[in-house]
């Protein structure tokens, strides 16, 4: 679905202007995930900072605004009936982006709660490579969507199914740790923010290998383990 869809944005067709705001959104939650990320452990947050997240979850927020605009007014010209169903997969995935864009503000508030600095233990560590295999993928994912790379789309949804169980665990471990309320608090509710995020970034990727109607079911049998050709 997706292949066909880059081929529209090396054209002068008003699609290529959608997707071209679709990737600016794209990279903007990336950068915002990586920011909020770095201030949700600092042990001091500028305001600037924070200010910073809350300026560019506005972008993305009108960002997704203009796109569904631009797909409204492009589909109302009878003549592109029959890019229906790439606007569709437009508007499915400027949504899962514009969440992202939510986690990571959600991220970049964590330190309100004040806990106290982490302990340097094996659940720590645990959320540290969760943390950077998360932001890896992500950083991966802005490639493979810009060149619809089947093969490592593939290899980015499995891992990221598993890095999704590693924070199902990571999260039941903690419940039943000896960690204080503020750093339980904290510690889960990062741990699924960043489960959210890496889910909604595997719904972006899962349209670069599956038909439109299937894109979003990443977790279903029906993701083939390798590409065998177009």
């Amino acid at each position: 679905m997706l292949r066909e869809l880059l081929s529209i944005f090396q054209t002068s067709n008003p699609l290529r202007i959608i997707g071209e705001s679709f990737a600016e959104m794209f990279k903007l939650t990336y950068r915002m995930t990586v920011s909020a990320g770095e201030m949700a452990f600092s042990s001091q947050v500028s305001p600037d900072a924070r200010t910073a997240i809350y300026e560019q979850d506005v972008q993305v927020n009108h960002l997704q605004r203009a796109i569904r605009k631009r797909v409204v007014s492009y589909l109302s010209v009878s003549g592109n009936m029959a890019d229906v169903p790439y606007c569709i997969l437009f508007v499915s995935l400027v949504k899962d982006v514009e969440r992202i864009g939510d986690y990571a503000k959600n991220l970049s508030e964590l330190p309100d709660m004040g806990q106290a600095p982490f302990p340097d233990d094996d659940l720590i560590h645990e959320f540290v490579e969760i943390r950077k295999g998360i932001e890896g993928s992500f950083k991966a994912s802005l490639e493979v969507f810009e060149s619809s790379d089947q093969e490592e789309a593939i290899a980015l949804i499995r891992q990221g199914r598993d890095v999704a169980h590693r924070c199902d665990a990571l999260i039941s471990r903690i419940a039943k740790s000896t960690y204080d309320a503020s750093t339980t608090t904290v510690l889960v509710l990062a741990v699924r923010y960043y489960k959210r995020i890496g889910g909604h970034v595997l719904n972006v990727l899962s349209s670069v290998i599956m038909p439109l109607h299937k894109v979003d079911y990443y977790d279903e049998d029906e993701i083939p383990l390798s590409v065998q050709g177009d």
